[in-house]
């Protein structure tokens, strides 16, 4: 892998339903690390797609009457149409039907069968089909009411019987918990390692990798009667998309970082390290599992019909709103819960109250005093200092969280720089210096407009139409600017005169 090469993904949306505020929460997270990863003069590739295999994917189009291809072909456009109203970044989008995948999937069958880690043999036990996943007997429940077999994660499992290859995964158990000691930060968070640590040390069964009782999914090599079990296939997708089995591949593997929902970890952190390692390839540098949303605090469920519609949200309160609720309200990785208040309040005091306030006054007094003239600082003083150093500093934590995944303190550490902001104005009163000391207001006024770029540049990861809004305003363009500018002082054009800004954020009443 290329030292200065950045691989971030998506899991891969299953097509059998629409898209949701789960799949726009992973999606928008894996972006702000992408545009990060960019501003920091990366070559990042950003990944993501739409899983088309599977019976669950059957069976959703044979409900609405469709061939089984038209189905998946429609409902792959509400993905893609997806990333233009999240405003993604991403470099790709793969389809898990497209030819080239078919090739790196088979490919990768042949080598773990070549390896010896394959063999045919029956399946019996229990399979969720909404899950896509099979289930040991000490994990079933019996429903309540409908008196159903149930899954740890609420789905109804079925009894199979087929024939079926398996993957030898019981023999890899010792050498997961090994990968895992070795490479502490393999899974994140801490909550989700010690699962799945739990998991591997209470016993790993070979996993049946095969399926006869349908035909949509991938062929398995040599063997027309079969297809690949749909999550083999699905995890395949990270190395078909950057070229894999042709050698390009390498430029970005392993991947920096998966980014995944908490119901799919053991997936990502237990059979496609299994797998990578069976087939001598190197697992993925980290895998992150975020938590589940709950709607006003009610579970969500479309049984319920309070299915978030991320669509809905940005055409009420705006993107780059949605986008910084989900991050700062809860810790990635915990639930958290989506309230209508706590947006709406998250709008009037942190966006309006706060960054817009210090963007709207400060551009106003040099617009009216200065006939809106940005001028170089000519005096750096004691008490401009502190303020003045901040940022260059706050770079080094910033990094440090977007390496942990930690987007709410990235959040918190910038809004203690717009906090500092807010109290230098307050405190040097520019409005009064204008008639007692215009020189020592045009220093400060300039000040605060380098300290104004470089919280944009900032925000330009997280909220990007409001970075992009608020650069233009000082004459600036976020494509020209990169993290390098937070260390400098001389990007300002001096040029270029601010025009009386209009309002940012329109506090909700």
């Amino acid at each position: 892998m290329d030292n200065n090469s950045f691989f971030i993904t998506t899991p891969i949306y299953y097509v059998n339903d629409a898209p949701h505020i789960g799949h726009a929460y992973t999606s928008i997270a894996c972006d702000v690390l992408a545009r990060f990863n960019r501003l920091n003069n990366r070559n990042t590739m950003f990944l993501t797609g739409t899983d088309e295999h599977g019976l669950k994917v059957e069976q959703a189009a044979k409900k609405k009457n469709m061939e089984t291809k038209k189905f998946v072909d429609e409902m792959s456009v509400s993905f893609k149409k997806l990333t233009k109203k999240l405003n993604l970044s991403n470099d790709f989008f793969i389809r898990t039907t497209d030819k080239y995948h078919k090739k790196a999937s088979q490919y990768i069958w042949n080598i773990l069968k070549k390896n010896n880690q394959i063999y045919l043999d029956k399946y019996k036990g229990w399979y969720s089909v909404s899950d896509e996943a099979y289930f040991n007997d000490d994990e079933i429940t019996i429903h309540e009411k409908t008196k159903k077999k149930i899954a740890p994660t609420g789905n109804e499992v079925q009894w199979v019987e087929e024939e079926s290859y398996f993957f030898k995964l019981s023999k890899w158990q010792d050498k997961l918990l090994e990968y895992y000691k070795k490479n502490p930060d393999f899974i994140g968070p801490e909550s989700r390692k010690n699962e799945v640590i739990s998991f591997v040390k209470n016993g790993l069964n070979d996993l049946s990798i095969s399926r006869t009782t349908f035909s949509w999914g991938i062929e398995v090599p040599h063997d027309k009667k079969h297809v690949m079990y749909v999550w083999l296939d699905a995890l395949i997708n990270y190395l078909s998309a950057i070229g894999y089995p042709d050698k390009k591949y390498k430029k970005f593997w392993p991947a920096n970082l998966h980014i995944v929902g908490k119901d799919i970890i053991r997936f990502h952190a237990v059979y496609w390290p299994a797998f990578l390692l069976a087939a001598k390839i190197k697992p993925p540098k980290r895998i992150f599992a975020h938590g589940w949303w709950t709607n006003e605090g009610k579970k969500i469920s479309k049984s319920l019909g309070n299915v978030i519609d991320p669509d809905t949200i940005i055409k009420e309160y705006g993107l780059d709103t949605l986008r910084f609720f989900l991050l700062r309200e809860v810790p990635f990785g915990n639930d958290g819960n989506f309230s209508k208040k706590a947006l709406e309040r998250r709008i009037n005091n942190d966006l309006a109250n706060d960054l817009g306030n210090l963007v709207q006054r400060v551009l106003i007094i040099i617009n009216k005093n200065l006939d809106g003239k940005l001028n170089k600082i000519k005096q750096i003083k004691k008490n401009d200092k502190k303020l003045f150093e901040y940022p260059e500093a706050l770079l080094k934590v910033v990094e440090k969280n977007y390496e942990r995944q930690e987007f709410h303190k990235v959040i918190d550490n910038i809004w203690k720089l717009i906090s500092e902001a807010n109290k230098y104005v307050d405190k040097s009163e520019p409005w009064k210096l204008i008639k007692d000391n215009k020189k020592r207001a045009g220093d400060v006024l300039n000040i605060l407009i380098v300290i104004i770029a470089k919280i944009a540049i900032f925000l330009a990861p997280i909220m990007p139409e409001t970075s992009k809004n608020i650069l233009n305003k000082l004459g600036l363009n976020i494509n020209k600017l990169s993290m390098k500018n937070i260390k400098e002082n001389n990007f300002i054009n001096t040029n270029f005169r601010v025009e009386k800004p209009e309002i940012l954020f329109k506090k909700l009443i």
